[in-house]
């Protein structure tokens, strides 16, 4: 897969929070246009420079091609269903179900992760397996309870369509359709899916003092001292990108990154998920087991396992907590999260299916 890299050119001046349409463009041959993401201003300083492939730099002409794949169904072996399938934009990104159904039916064993911000990613899955959002966007298509195909199969689909081959010529310069360029292709489109236009967003880094409720101020500050939640869910994106164990269990059902490395310390570790649009991504953790948010701050607010194998050091808060946090500050957490959705983002045509 392709290896990852900082984008060093063409980030420092983004400051447009408005999503500019994705179109393809009319160049000659060969030359696709140039695309960068849409960051509002300060939000750099914050968060940093996303992480860019430089051989798979963001165009144009590559994002609307990567649009129409991750909703296309002929990436399915029975042509029912797609990336988009089990990635709602309406929540999140994410699947309201518990456990996606496959192509076939089959059901998965983990809650498909909300995506957003990707372009800032270093691991994805809830195991950390893949490196690099081309590796992410090539193991769904073969795997079989996802989309249960085979690539060759992909590629002669695509191949046979006109209107692709045209599509790829426009964005890779090429009509020969391969996995690796399809999987480059959804990684592009991916980058775009950015949000940061919240309630959160424009009182922390527009200076709108009326963006956010007294209430969910109240809860941000709890959340930055004395919840130590920034610890792990770092505020900007909202993540760290690591992956750990917050102390769930203390027999693991699910071994998480020991699985793919087979470490003893890595068992029952999982990647920190974000916290942005979090109120609309329901049910929580990679098995699903809580339903609501209350539920996630109650067992934050006296249920951790400090005895759990691995369990992360940053626990110790929540697993020792002398103080439970009373119910009108899990009201004032509570409002917080909800501050962190992004109705734009939820709602925006240019991430919808064409």
């Amino acid at each position: 897969m392709v290896k990852t890299g900082p984008l060093i050119i063409g980030l420092a001046l983004l400051s447009a929070c408005k999503r500019d349409e994705v179109e393809p463009s009319d160049q000659a041959d060969g030359y696709p246009t140039p695309a960068q993401l849409n960051v509002p201003a300060g939000v750099t300083a914050v968060v940093g420079l996303p992480s860019m492939p430089l051989d798979n730099p963001l165009t144009v002409e590559g994002i609307a091609l990567g649009r129409k794949l991750f909703y296309d169904k002929a990436l399915s072996d029975n042509n029912t269903m797609s990336c988009g399938s089990c990635h709602l934009q309406a929540a999140g990104f994410s699947d309201p179900s518990s456990f996606s159904a496959g192509a076939d039916g089959s059901i998965g064993t983990r809650n498909a992760m909300p995506l957003s911000n990707l372009a800032w990613g270093t691991s994805f899955f809830w195991d950390g397996r893949s490196v690099g959002l081309e590796a992410q966007a090539h193991d769904p298509v073969t795997n079989p309870i996802e989309l249960r195909n085979t690539w060759p199969v992909v590629e002669a689909r695509l191949n046979a369509d006109p209107a692709y081959r045209q599509l790829f010529h426009a964005a890779f310069g090429t009509e020969e359709i391969d996995s690796n360029l399809v999987v480059m292709a959804i990684a592009q489109f991916e980058r775009t899916l950015t949000s940061f236009n919240s309630p959160f967003d424009r009182f922390y880094f527009g200076g709108d003092a009326t963006a956010m409720s007294e209430e969910a101020q109240s809860g941000l500050t709890l959340f930055q001292a004395q919840g130590k939640c920034g610890g792990c869910h770092t505020v900007g994106l909202f993540t760290d990108n690591a992956l750990r164990n917050n102390g769930m269990d203390l027999v693991f059902a699910d071994l998480g990154y020991g699985g793919v490395t087979g470490n003893a310390a890595d068992m029952g570790k999982f990647k920190v998920p974000s916290l942005r649009n979090v109120a609309l991504t329901a049910p929580y953790m990679h098995d699903s087991r809580f339903a609501t948010l209350e539920e996630v701050l109650n067992y934050y607010n006296g249920g951790v396992h400090m005895s759990s194998p691995n369990v992360d050091p940053l626990m110790d808060f929540w697993g020792m907590n002398p103080t439970p946090f009373s119910l009108d500050e899990i009201n004032d957490l509570h409002a917080f999260l909800n501050a962190l959705t992004d109705s734009t983002f939820l709602t925006d045509p240019a991430l919808a299916e064409p």
